[in-house]
C-alpha cells in the first residue's frame, strides 16, 4: 500500500515581511504562482523507516517527522523536481507534500490546514520561505493577504488561461540572510506594500509581471546574470513579461505561445506552464 501528494512549485515576484513572535503567524504577504512541476512525496509499507529524497538532504523530512513525533515505520521517496534553494519553495513543498502523505497513509485525520500548519512551523524553524506553504495550497497566480500559516494567513488565488513559464536559474540564495536583515527587511517590506496594493486593485498577470519586475530592480536583489537575463527576455517577441524569483537567483518569464519561449537562445532554459490545479493526491 502507498499513497502520493504532489505540492506544485511556487516562485514570489514581489512580498513584504511580517515577523511575528508566534510562529503560525510569522510570514509574509505578496503575490506569486504555481508551477506544474513541484515535489512529489510517496509514502509506502516498510518494517523500519527509509528516506530517499533524489536531491538534498534529509533536513525537511526530519524537521517534519520530529514535529509529528510518529514512531510508525514506512518508507518516504522524495521526488523534488526542481532546485533546491533558488526560489522555487522546493523546501515548502517538501514539508507540505509529506505532512498531507503521512496524513493519508496513516489516517490521522488531520485537517489539510492542520497539516499546513505543521509545514509552516517546519519552514520558520529552519529558516525557510516565510509564504510559500499557505500559497502552495492555492492555484495559479497566489496574492498572499494576510501572513501566517494555512487557517491564519489569507490567500487570494487567480486561474487562468494556458500560460507557459521560461526560468533559468544560477544557484540559490541564501533566504535566511535576507529576511534577518534590517537593510533588506525594510527596502523590501515598503516596496513590496506598495504593489501588493496596485496589484490586489487589478490582479493580472501583466500587472503581476510589471510589480515583479519594478520590486526586482528597486531591492537590488538581482544578481548581474539575473538582470541581463531578465532584459533579454523582456526583449522577445511575445514575452509577456520578466522577473526574478523572490528569493533566489532565478530569471523567469511568462509567454501564452510555447515557441516563443523555446526559440529563446539560452543555455538551459526550462519550460513549465502555470499549475491551476494545486495539490494532487495519488492513493494506491
Amino acid at each position: 500500500m502507498s499513497n502520493s501528494v504532489f505540492v506544485p512549485g511556487h516562485i514570489t515576484g514581489f512580498f513584504t515581511i511580517e515577523n511575528h513572535e508566534i510562529k503560525l503567524k510569522n510570514g509574509s504577504c505578496g503575490a506569486g504562482f504555481l508551477l506544474s512541476s513541484g515535489v512529489k512525496t510517496t509514502i509506502s509499507s516498510s518494517e523500519s523507516l527509509k528516506v530517499n529524497v533524489n536531491q538534498g538532504d534529509s533536513t525537511i523530512i526530519d524537521e517534519v517527522l520530529s514535529i509529528l513525533d510518529i514512531d510508525t515505520h514506512f518508507k518516504i521517496t522524495q521526488d523534488i523536481q526542481l532546485p533546491i534553494g533558488a526560489g522555487f519553495g522546493t523546501s515548502a513543498a517538501s514539508a507540505l507534500s509529506l505532512t498531507l502523505a503521512i496524513n493519508e497513509f496513516l489516517d490521522l485525520g488531520y485537517s489539510r490546514e492542520l497539516c499546513g500548519q505543521i509545514a509552516h512551523m517546519t519552514e520558520v524553524n529552519l529558516s525557510g520561505g516565510l509564504g510559500d506553504v499557505i500559497a502552495q495550497t492555492g492555484r495559479g497566480l497566489v496574492l498572499r493577504t494576510k501572513p501566517g500559516a494555512p487557517g491564519i494567513g489569507e490567500i487570494k488565488s487567480f486561474d487562468s488561461n494556458e500560460v507557459y513559464i521560461a526560468w533559468k536559474t544560477f544557484g540559490g540564495i541564501e533566504t535566511s540572510s535576507i529576511i534577518r536583515d534590517p537593510h533588506h527587511k525594510k527596502v523590501i517590506s515598503q516596496s513590496g506594500l506598495k504593489y501588493l496594493e496596485l496589484f490586489e486593485a487589478e490582479p493580472t498577470i501583466e500587472n503581476f509581471l510589471t510589480f515583479s519586475n519594478r520590486f526586482s530592480h528597486e531591492t537590488k536583489l538581482m544578481s548581474d546574470e539575473v538582470k541581463d537575463t531578465i532584459d533579454y527576455f523582456n526583449s522577445s517577441h511575445n514575452i509577456l513579461g520578466s522577473s526574478m524569483a523572490m528569493l533566489g537567483n532565478t530569471a523567469f518569464a511568462f509567454a501564452y505561445d510555447e515557441d516563443a519561449l523555446k526559440s529563446l537562445d539560452i543555455e538551459d532554459l526550462h519550460i513549465d506552464k502555470l499549475n491551476n490545479i494545486g495539490i494532487i493526491y495519488d492513493k494506491t
